[in-house]
């Protein structure tokens, strides 16, 4: 059997008993955490035998044969004291297993998926091939609305074609300070593997100590440290590289290469404490920090300048922003003026809706290099390409491929982006690849880089409007947006 029909085979066994499980009320967050443990443990005990023969740090009575063995009450028992155990334990073992809960109730089934884990040889599997299977599980569990999971997942062919942009090198730092379940650093390090020939200290230095992360959702947190493992990130008793510390607390000192991220979307950072009537309230966090130009409480704009300290002298960083961080003004402002004078900020990729799992989304890339200090503003050109307006894209019938954004990957031009050309131009103004220079950006009201310049067709040529159900998409995220809108307002009041 091929490795891709043996992937697709695994998959397909372990979503289908998922299905059983949702009969019993259990989501696909909760299924994808115990599948987590279980395959962890039956990895680490392949691990512990010939040819590996390495010596792990789990106790024996809750090593993978006693599991095999058990079933009924006392397998529910076994395992529910397994959990609590592990999680003590030091390393990323611990971390995968801090706070585990059992969520199968029903031990026959419980019994059941341990069966099916234990009849795959997973070690002998290649990295690649078990890192697609815990992959398409974690894009069928970002699919599931209800659970909310949607919103630590980027979709994977937008991280495809950034990778493909920046270029990442071996034996450089790679950081993510929001790293959802890790795509952007696992695209990353498939690109390096498939790039270049790695001698041996290249490899020790990819798989220990290229990467770090940030997670500050606990269960989000473990299915990152999975994924890095799977793909051969990381070891089973290394230190852990993923810190479930909010990033933007303090300057930790780090200070990386190349930064890839996604912050969460929302504009607000904000604590939920119980006052002294016992009612919650939220109170918006503003990080006091000597190295942000602004204090504010917006998430976003923190983000970005948290990214700015953690960026080596000519680090280079790329991140998904919406728009209101592009054109917000008060420290709105401040932010984007100083990224331009003190980075060279040159490549804006505007996103289609329709790509993330969160509704009413209109989001951004944003690339900039950083540079030492200077008199004089480092940005001389902002490139834009707009792959949005007349752009229709939704999660089910037509989601986004890494096809379409190949033009883009062409415009930015990632072997020397010195090199480009514009494809817009006054004879061509349906042209989407457009430059601005320095001043023309820092003219516009609020140093605005909410740029536009095609037509949107929809508002002018009936004949050609998009189909029913991409037009009811965009007026559902349409009211998702204002409704956001509303709730801000709100919680000022």
């Amino acid at each position: 059997m091929s490795d891709k029909n043996n992937t697709s085979s695994v998959v397909s066994k372990i979503w289908s008993f998922c299905n059983t499980l949702r009969d019993d009320g259990v989501g696909y967050g909760d299924y994808l955490e115990q599948l987590t443990y279980l395959l962890f443990l039956k990895l680490a005990d392949e691990f512990s035998k010939p040819p590996y023969n390495r010596v792990l740090p789990i106790p024996d009575k809750y090593k993978w044969d006693p599991l095999t063995q058990k079933s009924g009450a006392e397998l529910e028992e076994h395992y529910s004291n397994m959990l609590r155990e592990l999680g003590k334990l030091k390393g990323i073992l611990g971390q995968i297993f801090i706070k585990a809960q059992n969520k199968i109730q029903d031990p026959a089934k419980l019994y059941k998926l341990i069966d099916m884990i234990n009849k795959e040889q997973w070690s002998i599997m290649g990295a690649d091939i078990k890192g697609q299977i815990y992959e398409g599980l974690l894009e069928k569990n970002a699919e599931d609305v209800k659970s909310g999971a949607g919103q630590y997942f980027t979709p994977r062919p937008l991280i495809k074609a950034i990778v493909k942009c920046m270029k990442p090198e071996p034996r450089k730092t790679i950081a993510d300070p929001a790293c959802g379940t890790g795509g952007f650093l696992l695209a990353a390090y498939d690109y390096i593997v498939d790039n270049h020939t790695l001698d041996k200290e290249q490899k020790h230095f990819l798989k220990l100590e290229t990467f770090f992360g940030n997670e500050i959702v606990a269960n989000t947190r473990r299915l990152a440290l999975m994924n890095m493992f799977l793909h051969n990130i990381g070891d089973i008793d290394s230190e852990n590289f993923i810190s479930s510390a909010d990033s933007l607390i303090a300057d930790t000192g780090l200070r990386v290469d190349y930064i890839l991220t996604n912050p969460p979307f929302g504009k607000k950072s904000s604590m939920t404490f119980t006052n002294e009537e016992g009612e919650q309230e939220s109170d918006d966090l503003t990080y006091n920090r000597q190295d942000f130009w602004a204090t504010t409480s917006n998430k976003q704009l923190n983000f970005v300048q948290h990214i700015k300290t953690m960026l080596k002298v000519n680090g280079k960083a790329t991140v998904v922003l919406p728009d209101n961080v592009l054109f917000e003004g008060g420290a709105g402002e401040i932010v984007r003026k100083k990224l331009l004078e003190t980075t060279d900020l040159h490549t804006i990729l505007r996103l289609p809706t329709g790509i993330f799992y969160k509704q009413g989304v209109k989001a951004n890339v944003v690339f900039f290099d950083n540079k030492p200090a200077s008199k004089d503003p480092w940005t001389k050109e902002v490139w834009v390409y707009d792959f949005r307006t007349n752009i229709h894209f939704t999660l089910k019938k037509n989601p986004l491929k890494l096809e379409d954004l190949k033009d883009f990957i062409k415009c930015y031009n990632p072997d020397n982006r010195h090199q480009r050309q514009q494809t817009w131009s006054e004879e061509n103004p349906e042209g989407r690849w457009r430059k601005f220079t320095y001043e023309e950006i820092i003219n516009r009201d609020k140093t605005s880089m909410d740029i536009t310049w095609l037509k949107d067709k929809s508002l002018t040529d009936m004949d050609n409007l998009p189909d029913p159900d991409i037009l009811a998409g965009e007026i559902i995220e349409n009211i998702e947006a204002t409704l956001e809108s509303f709730r801000e307002i709100l919680q000022k009041i």
